[in-house]
């Protein structure tokens, strides 16, 4: 038995050794085959691994430019139906206004990719441009997302008002939604940086313009652009103020709470200052919230205003004399809307902007929270206040002077009413605040199509004329 064992181990050890050197002869003799096999085998998967990456790589920069276009095209979707309803829910109204001016100024908004059609075309004040829709005074106050609001496609931009001596306005809060309305109350009065900081931007600006376009030595501009006052700096300029041949800037001027009511300084003061940078001035006596302001819309003061700040518009020294508009109400009397077409006509102003903020509370509103705040109400709530007043003031001053319209405009719709009632112009702001940056797409958009192949400039004042 033991023999027997013996035998069987002994067999067992030569099967075993005979295998592993079986395996060691052919590691020995093909080692060549092995190592093709495995880099054939990696080769495929480094390769596969690669069109793989490459796939995927380019899918997501495909989306990410795809997604970047549509986030930066006015007319996405979700700035009106996911962004504005986060910031509402998250944010209370000045803070938004904040929020919304810095995303302008540092180019983070969007912009309206689209032409503007011909029929949109305006021609005033010897100057052309592409769209009738403005922005108007309020929403840029101290001249800091300019060109972000061209961008948006408006083809006038209005900021201000500004005040000589800078002033903080009125307490916070001090503007307030009325969201079922889709209105906005505010009280901010006339908080501003005052003169000499808005006219450093205006200036800076236009050096910027300049030292960029210059074919010259740049070294030699810059020192020339450095000792230009403001009139010889603007006059070096061969477009608009507003920097684009297609639009134009609006410069409005306010009045400093500490002034007297009746003083016409300010005004005066702010066509010196700010006059050479403007393609347009305005005259504003109509905010509800600055104490007596509105009393200059009175026929004698405003006639009185309007002569004096005309005068130091024709002093400027600038080869340029922009047109000079004023600001009113939309709760003048049909006595006093005669009056101030009455001192409009006898000073020859270049028009009338109609209207700012009304001081009433319609009974239609259907907020009943915040429509207690003190403040000037704008919205769509205001149309039919400002489409009075401005049939009024055109058929005082038969078609005569350019009326620019506002007050509760947010469709096209809104927009072509205000010119069959006489506007040459539109502005809007607070429909902005509820319906987003693509509001100006938006508007033009319903202008083209209720025109109906007809021109902007023909259905102006189309309803007095039938």
């Amino acid at each position: 038995m033991n023999s027997l064992a013996t035998a069987i181990r002994n067999q067992s050890a030569r099967t075993l050794t005979h295998r592993v050197a079986n395996t060691v002869s052919t590691a020995c003799v093909r080692p060549t085959a092995a190592i093709r096999h495995y880099a054939t085998v990696r080769k495929e998967h480094t390769s596969t691994s690669r069109t793989v990456n490459f796939v995927l790589g380019t899918g997501l920069l495909v989306g990410g430019v795809v997604g970047l276009s549509y986030a930066f095209d006015s007319r996405a979707s979700i700035h009106k139906y996911a962004i504005i309803p986060l910031i509402h829910w998250t944010m209370d109204a000045e803070s938004a206004h904040k929020l919304a001016i810095k995303c302008l100024k540092m180019g983070l908004s969007p912009w309206d990719t689209q032409e503007d059609d011909a029929s949109l075309e305006v021609k005033l004040w010897n100057k052309t441009f592409s769209n009738p829709l403005g922005m108007a005074a309020g929403f840029d106050k101290h001249a800091e997302a300019i060109d972000g609001l061209f961008d948006l496609g408006f083809g006038y931009v209005e900021i201000g008002s500004v005040t000589p001596e800078p002033q903080p306005g009125n307490p916070q809060p001090r503007m307030f939604r009325l969201p079922e309305d889709k209105c906005v109350i505010n009280r901010y009065g006339f908080n501003s940086e005052g003169h000499k900081v808005v006219e450093a931007r205006l200036r800076q600006r236009i050096k910027r313009f300049l030292y960029k376009n210059a074919r010259e030595d740049k070294d030699q501009t810059q020192d020339k652009l450095k000792q230009s006052s403001s009139e010889s700096l603007v006059d070096h300029l061969s477009t608009n103020r507003s920097l684009r041949d297609d639009r134009i800037l609006a410069v409005n001027l306010g009045k400093n709470k500490a002034s007297t009511p009746e003083s016409v300084d300010d005004y005066v003061i702010g066509v010196e200052r700010l006059g050479p940078y403007a393609d347009v001035l305005v005259v504003n006596v109509s905010s509800p919230n600055t104490p007596g302001l509105r009393s200059l819309q009175r026929k004698g003061m405003l006639e009185d205003l309007l002569r004096q700040v005309i005068q130091a518009r024709d002093r400027l020294q600038s080869s340029y004399k922009p047109p000079l508009l004023v600001k009113i109400a939309p709760d003048l009397s049909d006595e006093e809307l005669e009056d101030v077409s009455e001192a409009a006509l006898a000073t020859k102003v270049d028009g009338i902007i109609i209207s700012n903020t009304t001081i009433s509370r319609p009974k239609s509103l259907i907020n009943k929270d915040n429509v207690k705040e003190v403040g000037g109400l704008s919205g769509p709530i205001v149309k039919p206040l400002a489409l009075r007043a401005l049939r009024a003031v055109y058929k005082h001053t038969e078609g005569k002077i350019p009326l620019v319209g506002c007050g509760g405009i947010s469709t096209g719709q809104d927009a072509l009413d205000f010119a069959r009632a006489g506007a040459s112009m539109v502005q809007l702001y607070s429909s902005m605040a509820y319906e987003g940056p693509g509001i100006a797409r938006e508007v033009k958009d319903g202008i083209v199509k209720g025109l109906n192949g007809r021109k902007w400039m023909d259905i102006v004042g189309e309803e007095h004329r039938k």
